[in-house]
């Protein structure tokens, strides 16, 4: 659909950006993303049985990375959906990290703030709605019913034609036995 081919590269179009423009100066984001790193990171050590790296900047250029490789997928229309659910998971630490608006005193830093952690939630919900895009064609998990409703009928009718064979065998050779016998 032609609304496709438009909104995805719209879509997609910030985070290449911001991702060229983080790896090419992450050194400018890693003070907002210490918290967040150490959030995740301090979780992270509890949850995993490694330990996960605690350098800042490179958690920094993974999320760009990240960014502008999804970015690319959805805006060329490769893996759409996925890429669309890896662009929301970066998102979510980006927004925590970039736009702190809560943490400033001054009404016009404030306002910028909330003004870009709310477009960041705004990019969030529609980065949902392409994750569960089918184009129109049926999601994998109806598919997957109808598939497993077709081989339990396809089940149930292979029994049903087996036990008519076993009745028709079983009487067959009752017919012999008697036969047989007399």
């Amino acid at each position: 659909m032609l609304v496709r081919r438009i909104a995805r590269p719209l879509l997609a179009s910030s985070f290449i950006y911001g991702g060229i423009q983080t790896l090419r100066n992450p050194q400018s984001r890693v003070p907002g993303a210490t918290p967040i790193v150490e959030q995740l990171t301090e979780v992270a050590d509890k949850q995993l049985p490694v330990q996960v790296p605690r350098d800042v900047e490179q958690w920094v250029k993974i999320n760009a990375g990240l960014q502008v490789g999804a970015g690319a997928l959805l805006a060329l229309g490769r893996f759409p959906r996925f890429s669309a659910l890896a662009l929301a998971t970066s998102l979510v630490p980006t927004t925590l990290a970039g736009h702190r608006f809560w943490e400033h005193e001054d009404p016009k830093e404030r306002f910028g703030q909330s003004a870009n952690f709310a477009k960041n939630t705004s990019m969030l919900g529609g980065l949902l709605i392409a994750a569960v895009d089918t184009e129109g064609r049926p999601s994998v998990g109806w598919l997957t019913r109808k598939t497993a409703g077709r081989a339990a009928a396809a089940a149930e009718a292979s029994y049903e034609r087996a036990s008519k064979k076993a009745a028709k065998a079983q009487k067959r050779a009752a017919k012999q036995v008697k036969r047989v016998t007399h």
